[in-house]
């Protein structure tokens, strides 16, 4: 039988029995050093390997940490990252970077051929995180993101490995997409340093990241040389380290002289206008755009959740927008239903109906609505802090890139908060900040608030005209908001119609300044729909104004 393996000397560490030579593909490993070397045969079907999610398989190649001495990186940085490398003889052959995903597994790797400058991918690598993601913490004051892994792993180590650094996955062209899909890991440190080449396709790399974050959270380094790598190399780490803490905050353009607007005066891209489903409505509005606030209120059991889920359908059904869903008294479960039930015009929020209809036909209904992709929900139920709803939404828009985000309802997410229980300052702060993320993203932001309990004996159950100062908590709901639209339905009316039909009164209208009451709409409770009806039950009524 011939042998399989010949042993020899190490031509690295000069073993003299160690170093084993493979015969059925060619490569040899040494026993003492450690020292991986490929096979010709590995060399030539290892070029690309498939990005499966069967991440395991994949996962081939292998090295040691050691120094990538080339590129002047040290050992101690290399075994920080776990960056591995090849060799043959005493030159190094191959990179091996690692990639992880949220929850810590190794599902990708990517692979440099140092020689020819060649990278493939093994694993999952669309389904990572950034390269170092996983080694730092998930909070912090400062978070530099480089352009590639040898740059990361460079700025580490000439900042004396005291800040966290990572790296996109694909260079400049991926910077976006790659820091969209890390945007709430990168969100949660304080600032986030911008190191890109300095080149073109990396200055409009950082320009484009600079954008997803809020206003002075980016900041942007102003290099001489072309990388981190560049500064390592030839030794100029305090000019880096200059470098970096100069780094200018990132300012969007954005301040232009209107003489220079010319024809761009008449672009109505800069908002997006929806119709609502409901021409009285759109009489006194004109629909809702984007970049505008709009406040729903009501008391219990006016429908408010009939709306909401007659809206976020009708944006679908009436743009390609995506849609953001932060539903705070409901599972995501009921969110899914609502959406489907206004769809099939059937109320499959509610099992026993449900229950009724094929398995087929529950499916095509949810490939029509949900199925889309273009729906997003948070998954949680009840009081959160103000940060965190605002990081969802903020996410919602720059990462998700939904145009229209649907907040219900702002009571419970102030409710058992800080401020010693003060709702007026909770509301007031978290209104002022989302009006800030409106005009910052240009999202169209639809809130539902809850009214106060008025005086007297008549109460919104029976259908007592809404103003703005029954609003609850706080009078910046009404300050901050574009519009506001009362719901109001005398739930306690003997005539069925009366007590099915809910008024949509406009208190508020900053676009056109035209309020009132603008429609009605009629609850069918077979279908579950809010149909726009005429004037029924009342006589007498005159420009949209009706009886205390």
């Amino acid at each position: 039988m011939m042998p399989t393996y010949t042993k020899g000397r190490c031509p690295d560490c000069n073993s003299s029995d160690a170093y084993t030579t493979y015969h059925s593909d060619g490569h040899s490993w040494c026993y003492s050093c450690k020292t991986f070397t490929p096979g010709e045969k590995q060399m030539e079907t290892q070029k690309v390997v498939e990005i499966t999610n069967n991440a395991t398989s994949t996962l081939k190649s292998v090295g040691i940490v050691d120094s990538i001495s080339e590129r002047k990186i040290s050992k101690e940085t290399a075994r920080v990252y776990n960056a591995q490398i090849r060799k043959t003889g005493s030159m190094t052959t191959h990179h091996i970077y690692q990639y992880f995903d949220e929850n810590g597994v190794h599902i990708a790797n990517k692979v440099r051929e140092v020689q020819n400058k060649k990278f493939w991918s093994e694993g999952n690598l669309a389904g990572s995180g950034l390269f170092g993601q996983n080694i730092f913490g998930k909070a912090g004051k400062y978070i530099t993101v480089c352009e590639g892994e040898i740059d990361a792993m460079s700025a580490y180590e000439l900042l004396g490995s005291k800040w966290p650094v990572v790296s996109i996955k694909n260079g400049a062209a991926s910077a976006l997409q790659n820091c969209r899909d890390s945007f709430e890991y990168l969100n949660k440190f304080e600032k986030v340093v911008l190191c890109f080449d300095n080149d073109k396709p990396g200055r409009e790399a950082s320009l484009q990241v600079a954008e997803l974050f809020e206003p002075n959270k980016c900041l942007i380094m102003n290099m001489e040389l072309k990388d981190a790598n560049e500064y390592l190399k030839t030794n100029q780490r305090e000019k880096f380290n200059s470098t970096w803490w100069n780094s200018k905050t990132f300012t969007p353009a954005g301040i232009v002289n209107l003489a220079d607007l010319g024809e761009r005066l008449y672009d109505e891209k800069y908002c997006e206008t929806v119709l609502y489903p409901w021409h009285g409505l759109n009489d006194k509005t004109y629909g809702m755009r984007t970049g505008e606030l709009v406040c729903f209120t009501s008391g219990a059991g006016m429908g408010k959740s009939s709306i909401i889920r007659e809206l976020m359908h009708h944006v679908m059904s009436n743009s390609q927008d995506n849609i953001g869903v932060l539903a705070m008294e409901e599972n995501i479960r009921n969110t899914a239903f609502n959406l489907m039930s206004v769809e099939a015009n059937q109320r499959l929020y509610i099992k026993e109906i449900r229950d009724r209809f094929s398995k087929e036909q529950l499916t095509e209904w949810q490939d029509k609505t949900i199925g889309t992709g273009r729906f997003f929900a948070f998954d949680h139920f009840g009081s959160i802090s103000n940060d965190e709803i605002l990081s969802r939404v903020r996410y919602m828009a720059k990462a998700l890139e939904c145009k229209w985000i649907v907040l219900d309802h702002l009571s419970i997410l102030v409710s058992g908060q800080e401020d010693n229980g003060d709702e007026r300052k909770s509301i007031d702060i978290l209104m002022t900040k989302l009006r800030s993320i409106v005009e910052e993203t240009g999202i169209g932001l639809l809130l539902v608030s809850h009214l106060r309990r008025p005086a007297g004996d008549r109460g919104h159950e029976d259908g007592r005209e809404v103003s703005l100062s029954h609003l609850r908590g706080s009078a910046s709901i009404a300050h901050l908001s574009d519009s506001v639209i009362a719901l109001e339905r005398n739930q306690q009316a003997e005539d069925p119609t009366e007590a099915n039909t809910t008024i949509l009164r406009v208190l508020k209208n900053r676009y056109t300044g035209d309020t009132g009451i603008a429609c009605r709409l009629h609850y069918d409770k077979e279908s579950g729909r809010m149909t726009e009806i005429n004037n029924p039950f009342m006589e007498n009524e005159e420009d949209g104004d009706s009886s205390s």
